[in-house]
């Protein structure tokens, strides 16, 4: 029987969305007011999810501690109080969309998950948009 465990977490960033090879105008069209020059951030809130058996010896699917140090170390660490574009390796080619954000967090944390456990990250920019990613 699989069960499915949680943990919520959150970090603060700056970001600007935009791309390189495009004009003001064309990155305006595209993006609005998110295309600040001067950037602009979010609280992000994100949910965390581990799926897999329970283990007969733990009566755990994770050890929720470890999951919890784990999303400190890899997510709220690395990207806490960053300004994404700048500061953030993957986002020095990447757009950071909450799309992609979402994907870079899920490839922090899968080397630290079983692979016989399913990993599921989603990524609340607003308290209205959010996406998820599962691989």
């Amino acid at each position: 029987m699989k069960v499915k465990v949680s943990r919520k977490a959150h970090f603060n960033a700056a970001h600007r969305l935009y791309r390189k090879d495009w004009d003001d105008s064309k990155n305006t069209e595209i993006f609005g007011k998110c295309n600040n020059p001067n950037f602009h951030g979010h609280n992000y809130e994100m949910v965390v999810s581990v799926t897999g058996e329970i283990d007969p010896e733990t009566g755990f699917v994770m050890d929720m501690k470890v999951l919890k140090d784990l999303i400190k170390v890899e997510v709220e660490d690395y990207l806490d109080h960053k300004n994404l574009n700048l500061e953030v390796a993957e986002f020095k080619t990447l757009n950071p969309t909450a799309e992609n954000i979402s994907v870079v967090i899920w490839k922090k944390l899968r080397p630290h998950i079983l692979k016989s456990h399913d990993l599921e990250v989603i990524l609340y920019e607003t308290p209205r948009n959010y996406v998820t990613f599962s691989g």
